[in-house]
């Protein structure tokens, strides 16, 4: 029998996710699997991946066939690199323990680029929060000038309302007390 190492799809529309699995090459997509491995969850970001390390170094060792995207995770996991340099300390290259130190030396610059990823995406994440904020005060502040020159206005217009009123009410008023000065005369 052939096996694979696939993924098989699960989650919505425009929002998959998949399960790792191992599964005979016959089978459909969706279909039976032998074992799961592990799920790749790429609507993350950086997409998140996990994996049971052993189990998967088992069946690649028993000649389970990655497919092209399994085999992409299977190398970002390190589980290929470990399968390399187990094979090298069958045939001899190194042993165990160099091949461990490679291993943890890897490892650690791999956690070390991925940390520095996520810190970069927070920083990001951030500076675009601070400039949207930044942003929002400047439009809030331009309506509050505008609503202010408003008001302004309004009260202008409502000082030169009263002035004229009292203008037209004193012009009115002057005829009427020059008539009854006339005829108290």
């Amino acid at each position: 029998m052939a096996t694979k190492i696939r993924l098989q799809r699960f989650g919505r529309k425009n929002y998959a996710f998949y399960q790792i699995v191992i599964a005979d090459s016959r089978a459909p997509r969706d279909g039976k699997f032998i074992e799961r491995i592990g799920s790749y969850n790429p609507n993350t970001n950086p997409a998140t991946i996990d994996l049971k390390f052993d189990r998967a170094l088992y069946w690649l060792q028993t000649g389970a066939q990655p497919t092209d995207t399994t085999r992409m995770i299977l190398s970002r996991e390190g589980v290929c690199l470990k399968k390399h340099l187990l094979e090298g300390v069958k045939k001899g290259a190194f042993d165990e323990t160099a091949a461990d130190n490679k291993f943890d030396a890897w490892l650690q610059d791999k956690k070390s680029s991925l940390q520095k990823v996520k810190n970069d995406v927070r920083e990001k994440n951030k500076s675009k929060v601070k400039a949207l904020f930044e942003a929002e005060k400047e439009v809030n502040r331009a309506k509050a000038e505008e609503l202010a020159k408003k008001k302004a206005e309004l009260i202008a217009a409502k000082s030169k309302a009263i002035a004229d009123a009292q203008a037209a009410a004193a012009a009115a008023a002057a005829p009427a007390e020059a008539a009854e000065n006339a005829s108290a005369e």
